[in-house]
């Protein structure tokens, strides 16, 4: 797998996937990123590395591994620095603890590190409706909003009047980075 970009022809993408079902489609993300002309890495909660998506086949999709633990200071950077970052999708906790600037995972460092250095990011949040009235999270999104934080729609996955679930809308993270 490449651990190093070397000389970069092409923009590099910083997925952060979160630990909900839906995560399962997150190759679905990386496709239409990687015909979008992005390098992509992948950044996963450490939670999400418990099943909540297939690591060896993201790694295999992407050339790279899936990173969701720190690195020691002696270990090269496995990913260039990211030109846009995509959270998809994107949990309760984890939009709380990134807006209150708890970096204590992987991913929310890198989360509180692009929004400090001013890099691109798109969220597509997954959380109940239940958890997304709560007051906290309003809170956080409308703080990472000022912070200049793109979101698409909340997707709950709920079931419909007909007992399907609605499709998330993965490229939609991508057509947000594209609105600059």
């Amino acid at each position: 797998m490449t651990e190093h970009a070397g000389t970069r022809e092409r923009p590099f993408l910083y997925v952060v996937v979160c630990a909900a079902g839906i995560a399962a489609g997150v190759s679905k993300l990386i496709t239409a990123a990687q015909e979008r002309d992005w390098e992509v890495g992948v950044i996963a909660t450490p939670v999400a590395t418990g099943g909540f998506f297939d690591i060896a086949a993201v790694e295999a999709q992407t050339g790279r591994i899936v990173r969701s633990a720190w690195r020691s200071p002696a270990d090269p950077r496995p990913f260039p620095p990211p030109d846009a970052v995509v959270v998809a999708p994107a949990t309760f906790n984890t939009v709380n603890k990134w807006a209150a600037g708890i970096a204590d995972t992987l991913a929310l460092g890198t989360l509180c590190e692009a929004a400090g250095l001013g890099v691109p990011i798109a969220v597509l949040p997954c959380v109940a409706g239940a958890l997304a009235a709560h007051p906290a999270y309003r809170d956080s999104l409308a703080r990472l909003r000022g912070m200049g934080v793109r979101f698409g729609d909340p997707y709950s996955g709920e079931p419909g009047p007909d007992g399907s679930r609605p499709e998330f809308a993965w490229t939609v993270a991508l057509d947000l980075l594209e609105r600059s």
